[in-house]
């Protein structure tokens, strides 16, 4: 690995590591009120072409930006969602369908996942919009994860031209992240105040 790819990657942890511990400091209340301007917006229509159809999404865990009521919205809304399936780590992610909050069940990295039959991993083929976790992303659509590698093995396998929007809160947006060449950008990024915001890549 070049000496320049090592630095990308300790930046990258560095950033990490700042990034979860101020989403920490977030009172719940704030978080609260997030997930329902997140839930609002992702559900008035405009923004998000493309719907109803296959969306790709996850359940949120911790303090990651998103609700079960986006979920649930958007089953209400006809669309089919598909929730991610952990499999080994560092391979793209399987995907079962999600029919409310009653058919989770507990799966790895503290996600729950949906009971139902796995698709198979080019499900995400179908997607007509992928919502994306990530702790920040910057104006070229960059995106930081948490390091697994799951998403950048998986994105790829999205049909050409699918929005990839990933959630995260307004102070999430930077000008710039550490990119490495296996990243796969994304095209928006959905926050609770700024709305729908079209990135550059």
């Amino acid at each position: 690995m070049s000496g320049g790819c090592v630095d990308e990657s300790g930046k990258k942890w560095e950033l990490r590591r700042r990034l979860v511990s101020a989403r920490r400091t977030v009172p719940a209340a704030v978080r609260e009120a997030e997930a329902v301007a997140l839930t609002a917006t992702a559900l008035a229509g405009a923004p998000l072409t493309g719907l109803p159809g296959t969306v790709c999404a996850y359940w949120p865990v911790g303090n990651e930006p998103g609700s079960p009521a986006l979920l649930d919205g958007l089953v209400r809304r006809g669309c089919r969602v598909l929730l991610p399936v952990v499999g080994a780590a560092a391979v793209a992610l399987d995907w079962a369908e999600y029919t409310g909050a009653g058919s989770l069940r507990a799966g790895p990295l503290g996600l729950l996942e949906p009971t139902g039959p796995r698709l198979g991993r080019a499900a995400i083929a179908a997607a007509v919009l992928v919502l994306v976790p990530a702790l920040a992303v910057d104006r070229r659509g960059t995106r930081l994860g948490r390091g697994g590698g799951h998403y950048d093995r998986t994105l790829p396998l999205a049909s050409p031209g699918t929005p990839l929007v990933a959630i995260v809160r307004d102070d999430e947006v930077l000008a710039s992240l550490p990119a490495q060449p296996h990243d796969v950008p994304v095209t928006a990024a959905l926050t609770p105040r700024r709305g729908l915001l079209p990135l550059h890549y």
